[in-house]
């Protein structure tokens, strides 16, 4: 990245390394501009989202559910009730296809719903779908009809 580039900061909040690996070489290989910031459970991400004193915080937060210490769906409701990120896209990333998963994350104001087995098939081509032009005010208010993202 050239110095002064603008670039999307990414806060990836996921327990499985493997995951975490394939997602940043993912991003590489996309040739998107972007920083990425990864967190292993949802307890050190509100941690983490904590020493955020003042803007920008990330940019957009890509949450996996099934997480220890405090699951993704805990984080998002929690993520919404702060002022200070309520704006802030909340991808849910998941191995969960679950439709009352899918749902209640709706509900509680995630901006998209991507399952892992849809995003490991075609990553980089999702990543450049996902974040193509205006990609933030896409995720603005989504149709439940677009939720579940796919390539």
């Amino acid at each position: 990245m050239e110095p002064g580039e603008k670039y999307i900061e990414i806060l990836l909040a996921d327990d499985d390394a493997d995951d975490r690996a394939f997602f940043r070489e993912a991003l590489e290989e996309s040739g998107i501009p972007s920083k990425l910031t990864t967190v292993v459970d949802g307890e050190k991400l509100t941690n983490y989202l904590s020493t955020i004193k003042t803007p920008p915080p990330p940019d957009v937060i890509f949450l996996d559910i099934n997480m220890p210490y405090k699951d993704g769906k805990a984080c998002l409701r929690e993520i919404r009730k702060n002022d200070k990120f309520r704006n802030i896209p909340i991808i849910m990333f998941s191995t969960s296809t679950y439709a009352g998963d899918i749902e209640e994350t709706f509900e509680d104001g995630a901006s998209l719903y991507i399952s892992k087995a849809d995003f490991f098939e075609n990553e980089t081509s999702m990543l450049k779908k996902l974040f193509s032009h205006n990609w933030n005010e896409n995720m603005l208010n989504v149709a439940k009809e677009r939720f579940v993202f796919r390539s």
